[in-house]
């Protein structure tokens, strides 16, 4: 399986980040698989910001579930992430996953990780 993420590189605060990970080599709806999007910013560890599993259900980090919708697109095979409200410390490197456990931050055979998408909060 192959995740690329892509979004828009720079926001300005205030606004909503809309990022979308394409999903190539297997369907997004197959599997007992969770689909999360984990970021990491300056000086910070991996945040895990939320999932879609295979059977469409939404999980909801209580970090982020004030400003988190996240979605998908079953003919094409994306996940999008929404992020309002945005601030300078919402900048950082944000990554689409696939991984069998949720809230699962951890690289290694466990995981399949995107190259990630950079983000930076400025006006």
């Amino acid at each position: 399986v192959q995740l690329q993420e892509s979004g828009p590189g720079l926001v300005k605060p205030s606004q909503t980040l809309s990022l979308t990970c394409t999903v190539s080599g297997a369907y997004i709806t197959a599997g007992a698989y969770y689909w999360s999007w984990i970021r990491q910013s300056p000086g910070k560890g991996l945040e895990w910001l939320g999932a879609i599993g295979s059977s469409g259900t939404v999980y909801d980090s209580p970090s982020f579930k004030s400003r988190t919708s996240i979605s998908r697109d079953t003919i094409n095979d994306q996940i999008t992430l929404q992020l309002s409200a945005v601030t300078p410390e919402d900048t950082g490197r944000y990554y689409c996953t696939r991984t069998r456990y949720l809230e699962f931050t951890t690289r290694g055979p466990d995981a399949d990780w995107g190259q990630g998408t950079q983000v930076t909060v400025s006006s």
